[in-house]
């Protein structure tokens, strides 16, 4: 670290030793490249865009951040909130990277989210010397986030933390605020997360993956972290995780709460909203129902026609959708009229619960479709909501 920053920053010269911290407990070398296991949709971020991809366009203002795939939206946690993933190891070296296009890049993110309770997961594995961003740019980045983004973040997961990022929230102490702070959390293991989020939706990268399993290897028996949850088979009615033909706003909602209803649901219990304590309760279950469905109700199938649904014009979009939702299997078909028809409903009150038809969109759209690795792109998420939006304004036509 620089004389300079530190007296930049108002730091002691104790303080100087910051900057030589080593990043990571074991040598970068030891561990892969990332593009040896790259997925399907990391692997398309280097050829060329067509009008079917759902990544940004090379021509795209952004595309230079988001080939990296450093930032993601990973569907919503298990208490129903929007989860936004950023992954340390995808960052590239300093000068081949716009940090201040990243920060742009990270608030458009999440802009579309902050309005609701969202949750930001960041992977600091794969962070180096080579990588990191000057601690100047990290003051600037807290500052350039206002109450807006901070107030409905519920929770930050630092996960795999080192001795480097402890020290530099303890540097950070004297401008991260009170509130803020009870935020952070520290995430040893991976297998910690599912408490929090299903970690198969997150696309960890292969060499944080890796990394995880080092550490739990090198730990003695009796001190292994306790493993990922094993999925059990189907209870006799169960609801949530299955496909639909096998079963059938903005708030989150007690997470004791959410997984007493799954499981009443699963077991065929009876369930009665008005006597539970929590208003939000029945919003956040009917999201999670969706979300956790195998595939989602607009199904894999329908993805690229929903993505690229703006190129079609407006005169014949009713028709459009039209043949869309009517090639779906009947029992989507079914939940989805049934839904829409209901969201209308709460839609039409929206001069007392501002749940606009736009609004609706942002939070159901991701619910209603998503790609077939569970991520969700900057760039789709754009054409999903405005999917949805066209398809509760235009409801009355659509489904006649």
């Amino acid at each position: 670290m620089s004389s300079e920053l530190l007296v930049e920053l108002g730091e002691d010269p104790a303080t100087a030793q910051l900057g030589q911290l080593k990043l990571e407990t074991i040598e970068d070398q030891q561990w892969p490249a990332d593009e040896s296991t790259l997925s399907k949709s990391e692997t398309d971020i280097s050829q060329r865009f067509d009008a079917d991809s759902p990544h940004l366009p090379w021509d795209h203002p952004f595309y230079d951040i988001a080939r990296h795939q450093i930032i993601e939206v990973a569907g919503d946690d298990n208490f129903g909130r929007k989860v936004i993933v950023f992954n340390a190891c995808r960052m590239p070296p300093q000068h081949q990277l716009d940090h201040h296009k990243l920060l742009m890049y990270l608030k458009g993110t999440l802009d579309q989210y902050v309005e609701s309770d969202y949750t930001l997961i960041y992977f600091h594995h794969g962070l180096t010397s080579e990588n990191k961003p000057s601690l100047s740019w990290l003051r600037d980045a807290y500052r350039e986030f206002d109450r807006k983004y901070k107030k409905n973040i519920k929770a930050l997961y630092i996960v795999h933390p080192t001795m480097f990022i402890k020290t530099l929230l303890i540097l950070f102490k004297p401008i991260i605020s009170f509130k803020f702070g009870r935020k952070i959390n520290y995430v040893s293991y991976l297998s910690e997360l599912e408490d929090v989020v299903k970690c198969e939706q997150l696309l960890i990268p292969a060499r944080v993956k890796d990394y995880d399993n080092k550490l739990r290897a090198s730990l003695k028996p009796s001190a292994q972290p306790p493993p990922s949850p094993l999925h059990s088979p189907p209870l006799p009615n169960q609801v949530f995780g299955v496909p639909l033909i096998e079963g059938i706003f903005r708030r989150s909602a007690n997470v004791t709460l959410v997984k007493d209803v799954q499981l009443r649901y699963n077991s065929g219990v009876a369930v009665n909203f008005t006597e539970m304590e929590d208003i939000h309760l029945a919003a956040v279950i009917l999201k999670t129902f969706l979300r956790e469905l195998p595939e989602p109700l607009l199904t894999f199938q329908l993805y690229n026609d929903v993505v690229n649904f703006s190129s079609v014009s407006s005169d014949g979009q009713v028709a459009f959708m039209k043949t869309l939702v009517e090639s779906l299997p009947e029992e989507n078909y079914t939940s989805l009229r049934f839904l829409i028809t209901f969201l209308a409903q709460v839609s039409a009150n929206s001069e007392v619960n501002k749940m606009t038809n736009s609004n609706l969109a942002v939070v159901f759209g991701p619910n209603l479709l998503w790609g077939r690795d569970n991520a969700m792109s900057l760039s789709a998420i754009g054409p999903i909501n405005n999917f949805t939006r066209t398809l509760l304004d235009q409801q009355h036509l659509v489904f006649t």
